[in-house]
């Protein structure tokens, strides 16, 4: 764990070490154009998470970190391969969490050659982001810069419910809150910037309806495949249950195409992972979205759809002991 955090270490200063003050960046005359008006959106994002949803003012995002399209981050997470129980790291400040992140690329092969050579299932991602909790200035990422408007707003305001409200050793809970806060939040940032007839929001909502059908076939797909080893008794032949398991993910892949997605091929393709990550794949929307329901209903039901309100009471009910060092 020690040489695990000297690498995490290195890794995140390099970072920060290497950033661009936004200001800079816009006087850059060979920084595009196009760019330049994300990373003014993006400042307009973070100034209404503060006026409009409740966020406490931060130094996150005023810089720019440049990854020349590369990947930075990879973010390891295993699942036994005959029930859905995640494996589990435990870090200092973060508690115990489902998934474990790299940025030195050999460390991380040698964890999921480890994780494999043990049986799991493993999945490995590079996401667009991440938070430092407020321990750290996190930097606006370069490739974050290429995604559009309603992307962009939701990556942001994911992160930035991250360094407001965070519950040690519950991901699920934060991830899944994260996930919630950034979908409603960037429906907001769209409707107060750009209007509930304009391009930006109406392919918002196309790609939210497309993420939802897609999710909840996902999640009743885990179910599925969960009373399948339940059924499968533990002196089973090893064969026999691996064969059952992989015609019940194949015919789970198959069935993408059948659901009423705008993009179908696009999200035929994305689940084609399933073969290579298998429980892991069906883990990680479980971390992320397993939980929507319930907070919908109660921001619904509760809280007339107030975000603001809803916020507030979030963090009343869940006080959390975020540094407060890069506050304004």
């Amino acid at each position: 764990m020690v040489i695990y955090g000297i690498y995490q270490g290195k890794g995140q200063l390099s970072i920060i070490l290497n950033t661009k003050p936004i200001n800079d960046v816009l006087k850059d005359r060979n920084f595009p154009d196009s760019l330049k008006q994300k990373l003014k959106l993006i400042q307009g994002i973070k100034q209404f998470t503060v006026d409009s949803i409740g966020f406490r003012p931060s130094n996150n995002y005023t810089t720019l970190y440049q990854q020349n399209k590369q990947a930075i981050l990879r973010v390891v997470s295993a699942c036994e391969p005959y029930t859905f129980q995640a494996k589990e790291w435990t870090f200092p400040i973060l508690g115990t969490v489902s998934y474990k992140g790299f940025f030195n690329k050999i460390e991380a092969r040698k964890e999921i050659y480890a994780l494999q050579l043990k049986g799991y299932d493993v999945d490995v991602y590079s996401p667009s982001g991440w938070s430092t909790l407020g321990w750290l200035n996190d930097p606006i990422l370069s490739n974050m810069l290429y995604k559009n408007d309603g992307q962009l707003a939701n990556l942001i305001i994911h992160e930035l419910t991250h360094s407001t409200l965070y519950v040690k050793s519950n991901v699920t809970f934060n991830e899944n809150l994260a996930n919630f806060i950034g979908e409603k939040g960037a429906e907001k940032f769209l409707m107060y910037k750009y209007g509930t007839q304009s391009l930006q929001y109406l392919n918002y909502q196309y790609s939210k309806k497309d993420d939802e059908i897609f999710k909840d076939y996902i999640l009743k797909s885990k179910d599925i495949l969960d009373s399948l080893y339940t059924s499968l008794k533990p002196e089973k032949n090893e064969g026999i249950k691996k064969q059952k398991k992989m015609l019940l993910l194949t015919s789970i892949v198959k069935g993408v195409n059948k659901l009423p997605l705008h993009k179908k091929q696009v999200y035929f393709n994305y689940s084609l992972q399933i073969f290579k990550e298998k429980n892991a794949f069906f883990m990680a929307f479980s971390r992320y979205d397993s939980q929507y329901d319930i907070f919908e209903k109660e921001f619904k039901e509760q809280y007339q759809s107030n975000l603001p309100k809803y916020m507030s009471y979030l963090k009343k009910k869940y006080p959390t002991n975020l540094p407060t060092a890069n506050a304004l």
